[in-house]
């Protein structure tokens, strides 16, 4: 676990020294300690938007429960050479990308057995850079890699933020998802300084919200006043289809496309380019 400091120790220099770039577009891992704040269904439907505007997506399904690979209908028969089999050495990246049923929109997808990585990796060597170096030795490139990261701060999501330069925390509008945010974000840091410098946290982006609630209102508020522009403007409400699409095998986007989570998911999709173009106009700017 990350909450244990050996996983939090500095890696060796070879193993620093052996931290090429990864040569994809931007990664961004869907993390957040928390179980149940709408990570996967942010991941699913974030993917979706993007692959409906042309852009080429890979979805990495890091959570042994595999319910991202559900949600985009992926049977459980087919899943057995996943992103497990990928993290133990057995093959590589891209013996197990699937196509989806959204064009432009691939995956990778997780068993059970993936479940056992996190004690099968603990004495291996570069255990934190698996995920990094299968995704450097991909012979063709992505727009965006996203990871749906597992509710635990362990090594597969320790392996999802060395891989990434990005981070994206859905957070539930209630009290308690609030506590561990800042123990979320102190995690980032301390993986940026000691295994991926180029990490950084991209936004937040609000989940299960309800207008009319006042808790939901007061956390809003509170998250924006702490974190200001890091806080997305889109906001994903709580909503039914939302909560019936996974059932039916399909992003919420292609279940009911006119609902109200639906709408909100687009318009997180929207903000998301805009920042990226922004990021990348500062980033030539620095140069």
């Amino acid at each position: 676990m990350l909450e244990s400091n050996a996983l939090l120790e500095s890696p060796t220099v070879a193993a620093k020294a052996a931290l090429p770039p990864v040569r994809q577009g931007s990664i961004i891992a869907i993390a957040n300690q928390k179980g149940g704040v709408g990570k996967t269904t942010t991941a699913i439907n974030l993917a979706t938007a993007l692959a409906a505007v042309k852009k080429k997506i890979l979805l990495i399904d890091m959570d042994p429960q595999g319910n991202a690979s559900t949600g985009l209908g992926v049977a459980h028969r087919t899943r057995q050479n996943g992103v497990y089999t990928v993290l133990m050495g057995e093959c590589g990246m891209d013996e197990v990308i699937s196509p989806s049923q959204v064009p432009y929109l691939d995956i990778v997808p997780a068993s059970m057995s993936l479940s056992g990585a996190e004690l099968e990796l603990v004495s291996e060597k570069r255990r934190e850079f698996r995920l990094r170096d299968a995704l450097q030795k991909l012979p063709f490139a992505y727009d965006y890699i996203m990871i749906d990261c597992p509710p635990a701060l362990g090594l597969l999501t320790l392996n999802a933020m060395v891989a990434a330069n990005n981070v994206l925390v859905p957070l539930q509008c209630e009290f308690y998802a609030l506590e561990g945010l800042s123990y979320l974000v102190k995690t980032i840091d301390r993986v940026q300084q000691i295994f991926n410098p180029t990490l950084h946290l991209q936004g937040i982006v609000l989940t299960m919200s309800d207008a009319r609630n006042n808790l939901s209102r007061q956390v809003e508020e509170d998250v924006r006043d702490h974190f200001k522009e890091l806080v997305y403007q889109s906001v994903i409400p709580r909503n039914v289809k939302i909560s019936e699409a996974p059932s039916h095998g399909k992003p919420v986007i292609l279940y009911d496309t006119k609902c109200a989570g639906s709408k909100a998911y687009i318009g997180l999709a929207k903000e998301l380019l805009k920042r990226e173009i922004k990021a990348k106009r500062l980033a030539r700017g620095a140069a």
